[in-house]
């Protein structure tokens, strides 16, 4: 059956858990309500979300440099104590963002970070280039919306595939170490490099 936007919206209010798992769990529980919430619990994302909440200002600034210089990154992982950020689990899980980020080259955290000017011209971009190709009117916006996930998918790394695992998301990752630690984990930013690319005042 097919799952509705309604559901997901129903389920992720009554759990906090992410659109996507939410989207999982319901297709795994054929559209039951009570069996989703269930099917997010074993996987512990129904706590991990309700852990979201909680602040989290301790952690680590993970630097990592790849290809004798060649590429550099820094990203700040946040958690809500010292005790676990100085843990080899959280300081495993810096190192593997970071090495996802210097591998992948993501430009956002999360799509909440994406402007809505860049969403629009992406938008733009993929209908245009449908009408180019003589699409038809009634298949242009489901062409955009695929156009627009593609780019969520390639450049928000909280949805990028795992670069060590392509059936895992940087979000299960998250979820996850959140479960194992007990803790909030937040990827608060980061910064990539690469030698001889131009910055934004060049």
């Amino acid at each position: 059956m097919a799952i509705t936007t309604e559901q997901i919206k129903e389920l992720r209010e009554m759990t906090g858990a992410g659109i996507l798992d939410c989207r999982k769990a319901l297709e795994t529980a054929g559209g039951d309500m009570k069996k989703a919430i269930d099917v997010l619990r074993e996987k512990g994302l129904a706590t991990a979300a309700k852990r979201s909440e909680r602040n989290a200002s301790e952690g680590v600034l993970e630097l990592y440099s790849h290809g004798g210089g060649r590429v550099g990154v820094m990203v700040e992982v946040n958690c809500e104590t010292d005790f676990v950020g100085r843990s080899e689990p959280f300081r495993n899980f810096a190192h593997e963002i970071a090495l996802q980020i210097a591998a992948a080259a993501p430009l956002y955290v999360s799509e909440n970070d994406i402007p809505a000017d860049v969403l629009q011209h992406e938008s733009d971009i993929a209908t245009a280039k449908a009408r180019a190709e003589g699409k038809a009117e009634t298949v242009v916006p489901r062409i955009v919306e695929g156009s627009l996930k593609k780019y969520k998918d390639e450049t928000v790394l909280l949805r990028q595939a795992y670069i060590r695992d392509d059936s895992t998301t940087i979000q299960d990752l998250l979820n996850s170490i959140v479960v194992s630690t007990g803790e909030n984990i937040i990827i608060r930013r980061f910064v990539r490099w690469e030698r001889g690319e131009k910055t934004a005042q060049e």
